[in-house]
C-alpha cells in the first residue's frame, strides 16, 4: 500500500466520539420526559373511568369525553373568537415587527440608535399591570377584542429578531436595488419580505401560539361572556367544574379531552412550519 493511500484512508477514517451519543441520549431522555405529561393527558381524555393514576393505556377506551366537548354549543363563539383574535393579532403582530425592524435598519436615518436603544428600555423595564389597564381604558378600548391584539401585537423582542434577521441580507442586494431604482418601500416588499419567508413563518408561529394561549389579557381587559375565548371557557370547566354532565364518562375525562382539544390546532400546524425554522438557520449562517 503506497503513501499517498494510506493518508486517505486515515482521513476517510473517523475517530468514534463520546460527545455526540451523550448528547443525544440526553436530549432524548429530556423530551421523554416531557412527553410523559401530554401522554397522560391523551390516555385520560380517551378512558372512561380515568383517575389521577398513571396508566399506559385506558381501561375503557371512549371518544365520549371528546363528543362531550365538541357537541357543547356554548363552546363555539369562545373558539371562534380564538380563531379570529389569533389571525388578526398574528398579521397585526408580523406588520408592526416588520416595519419596524426594516426602519432599524435604516443605518442612515437619524435618531435610528435612540430609537432602537429606547425599545430595548422597555424589555429591561416594564409599566406594569395597572398603568397597562389605565392606558387601556382611557383609549376606551375595554371590552372589545382590540383591548387583547393591540398590546400583545407590540412585542419588541420579535422586533429585535426580526431586525437581527433583517441584517443578515447582503447590502449588495439592497445597493442593487437603489441603482435599479427601486424605492425603499419597494425593496421592503420585493426584496427584504420575500427573502424573510423563513423568519416570518417562526416569528407568526411565536404569535400565533400567545394569541391562541392567552388568557390574561382576556380576564383584565374583557368583562363580557360573550366575548370570552375559548381558553377562558376551558378554564372554568377545568376549575370551575363547569364540565358537561355525562354519566357513561367521568368528568375528569372530560377534562382531559377539553385540554387536547386546545393545543390540537398547533400540534397540527407545527410540522408545516418545521422546514421554515431549518431555512431560517440555513439562511442565517450564510454571511456576506
Amino acid at each position: 500500500m503506497s503513501d499517498s493511500t494510506t493518508l486517505v484512508y486515515k482521513k476517510k477514517k473517523k475517530k468514534f466520539k463520546i460527545f455526540p451519543l451523550v448528547n443525544a441520549i440526553f436530549f432524548i431522555i429530556v423530551a421523554c420526559l416531557i412527553m410523559i405529561p401530554i401522554y397522560r393527558v391523551i390516555i385520560s381524555s380517551l378512558d372512561a373511568n380515568t383517575s389521577y393514576n398513571f396508566v399506559w393505556l385506558p381501561s375503557k377506551f371512549t371518544w365520549g369525553g371528546y363528543t362531550a366537548v365538541l357537541t357543547r354549543s356554548s363552546l363555539y363563539t369562545p373558539f371562534l373568537i380564538s380563531v379570529v383574535t389569533t389571525v388578526i393579532g398574528t398579521f397585526v403582530g408580523l406588520l408592526v415587527v416588520t416595519l419596524g425592524g426594516y426602519v432599524l435598519i435604516q443605518w442612515e436615518m437619524p435618531g435610528r440608535n435612540f430609537f432602537a436603544y429606547m425599545l430595548l428600555f422597555t424589555m429591561i423595564f416594564d409599566g406594569g399591570m395597572i398603568p397597562k389597564y389605565l392606558v387601556i381604558k382611557q383609549l376606551g378600548l375595554m371590552n372589545t377584542l382590540w383591548a387583547v391584539i393591540l398590546p400583545m401585537s407590540i412585542n419588541v423582542y420579535n422586533l429585535v429578531l426580526m431586525r437581527n434577521f433583517f441584517e443578515g441580507i447582503p447590502e449588495s442586494l439592497f445597493e442593487a436595488a437603489q441603482i435599479d431604482g427601486c424605492s425603499p418601500m419597494g425593496i421592503f416588499f420585493k426584496i427584504v419580505l420575500p427573502l424573510s419567508k423563513a423568519a416570518l413563518a417562526s416569528i407568526g408561529l411565536m404569535f400565533a401560539v400567545s394569541f391562541w394561549n392567552d388568557y390574561t389579557n382576556f380576564k383584565l381587559y374583557i368583562t363580557k361572556n360573550k366575548l370570552f375565548n375559548f381558553q377562558i371557557q376551558l378554564r372554568n370547566m377545568v376549575i370551575d367544574s363547569d364540565i358537561p354532565v355525562d354519566d357513561a364518562v367521568n368528568q375528569e375525562t372530560i377534562g382531559n379531552a377539553a385540554t387536547i382539544i386546545a393545543i390540537l390546532p398547533f400540534m397540527v400546524i407545527y410540522p408545516f412550519c418545521q422546514k421554515y425554522f431549518v431555512q431560517g438557520v440555513n439562511v442565517g449562517a450564510v454571511k456576506e
